[in-house]
């Protein structure tokens, strides 16, 4: 594919942000033929005609990956470590062209991505960079013979991110396997692609080699199946839905790849009596975080059943105090949905629900005064447990409540889905606090808080939320092949 000239045509100019909407490919700019519209959630204006890439383009990426592998592989450590700092200090110079592209791509609060949503990407990679310095395991002796763990980079890697918080997860997954000395081809997802093509250029300007960072956009049918089923990949990491999920890992199957896969949620909160109840209701209000388009989102709220008339109560007064809007005002506290398809899909949930016999007793439609894709922050009682809106993740402001009279009750109810990514707890019984979370289905369990994240903790989901975890050395442990050197004594032969 010949490299394309840069013009205006390949060039979209966002929130005052010039943004290139071409493939980063071996280190230089690569147009398709074809494009797709990428639009704003904010007022449904085009923001972009962005390069749509299919079979040959994800071929050319995987290619520049595997030619850029043996030298990124062998680049000593404290070298990948500075140059993933260097991406680091290039995402703090532009962190406010970032905030504004993406809250104009996906439509999520501006004083968030400010505050920290950019922060944090920045801070991904400084992780990364400094836990490769740290990253090793104490030599062992097997019968005088000595034992020697070791993290070899495994090759190019496909990391296919989701489109509600783009370049946060983005880099959760591109910092450790660039730290582990693979290189990347990123596919972002088609809703919101231009912080992806923006890190193309910070990698660049960080001194990134060329092919070790790739991007390829495109839709999943095209762009996204062509790199999972691609022989030559050796890791495959994946943020999404679990009907994506399925498809991805029957490609990777074929060829033995590895994958790792953060998949949905449908969390519980629990509320026992013994709370302090103000707290539970600010942990349940903060779900609508991102007008709910969070993974890790608590949407079922169990309330012990001698609190939840007045948590009812206290609830509504919370949630009609949230102010929704242009995620671009400081003053909006939730923002619009992401795509006319996910408005539809979040109001046919809460419809069906409410034909079923659910009661809407906050909100519980779009938001006919906003209008364009924002939905009105949700709360349906009445859902019996084995309902489509209690089973099934929305996506979206809607929260639903049960009610529970005892401890056994109330595990059973959590545990009751095929999800088992997150749980949040509020209680003011340590014991009881530790009781009910040994019981828990999830990876993380919040107790009296939410959303608290330390990149030193594993993070992933059980049964149908995921396979694997990242952070720490779980990530280096997935994009690495481990290997154990043994090594027998000096002055004569070994035997196992």
């Amino acid at each position: 594919m010949p490299e394309q000239p840069r013009t205006a045509a390949v060039t979209a100019v966002v929130a005052g942000v010039p943004v290139d909407t071409r493939h980063w490919i071996g280190g230089r700019r690569v147009a398709s033929a074809g494009t797709f519209t990428d639009r704003s959630p904010i007022d449904g204006r085009a923001l972009a005609e962005v390069s749509r890439g299919g079979a040959a383009e994800a071929g050319a990426a995987v290619a520049a990956a595997a030619a850029a592998f043996p030298g990124w592989a062998a680049t000593p450590r404290a070298e990948r470590a500075r140059l993933l700092h260097a991406v680091a200090d290039g995402v703090q110079q532009r962190l406010e062209e970032l905030a504004q592209v993406e809250t104009a791509d996906n439509g999520a609060l501006l004083r968030s991505h400010r505050r920290g949503v950019m922060p944090r990407v920045a801070h991904n990679f400084r992780f990364f960079a400094d836990r490769l310095l740290t990253l090793d395991h104490e030599d062992f002796e097997t019968r005088g013979h000595s034992n020697h763990v070791s993290w070899d980079p495994a090759g190019p890697c496909v990391l296919i991110t989701p489109w509600n918080a783009p370049l946060m997860l983005a880099s959760w997954k591109v910092a450790p396997a660039l730290a582990a000395g693979n290189t990347v081809v990123l596919k972002p997802a088609e809703w919101s692609p231009l912080t992806a093509s923006l890190l193309a250029d910070i990698a660049a300007e960080a001194g990134l080699p060329d092919g070790v960072l790739n991007v390829v956009q495109g839709l999943g049918d095209e762009a996204g199946a062509a790199l999972v089923s691609h022989p030559d990949v050796r890791r495959i990491s994946f943020t999404g839905s679990v009907p994506t999920a399925r498809r991805i890992a029957g490609a990777a199957a074929a060829n033995l790849t590895p994958v790792s896969l953060e998949l949905g949620g449908k969390s519980p909160l629990l509320v026992f009596a013994d709370a302090d109840l103000d707290l539970a209701v600010d942990l349940a209000v903060e779900q609508y975080d991102n007008a709910g388009q969070v993974c890790l989102a608590g949407t079922r709220l169990l309330v012990e059943s001698s609190i939840a008339e007045e948590f009812l109560r206290r609830f509504a007064v919370r949630a009609a105090a949230l102010t929704p809007g242009d995620p671009r005002d400081e003053a909006t506290d939730l923002g619009p949905t992401v795509h006319r398809r996910q408005l539809d899909r979040i109001d046919g949930f809460v419809r069906r629900a409410l034909d079923a016999g659910a009661r809407a007793v906050v909100g519980g439609g779009p938001d006919e005064d906003l209008g364009g894709l924002h939905y009105r922050p949700t709360l349906l009682t009445d859902v019996a447990q084995d309902s489509e809106i209690v089973q099934e993740e929305v996506f979206g402001p809607v929260l639903t409540l049960q009610t529970f009279d005892t401890e056994d009750e109330a595990v059973e109810l959590a545990n009751g889905t095929r999800f088992g990514l997150a749980a949040v707890l509020a209680t003011g019984d340590p014991e009881r606090a530790d009781r009910v979370t040994a019981r828990l289905v999830a990876g993380t369990v919040w107790v009296n808080c939410f959303f608290v994240r330390d990149l030193r903790a594993p993070f992933g989901g059980s049964r149908h939320s995921g396979i694997g975890r990242e952070g720490g050395s779980w990530s280096f442990d997935f994009y690495c092949d481990l290997k154990n050197t043994v090594t027998a004594p000096k002055g004569g032969p070994g035997h196992g």
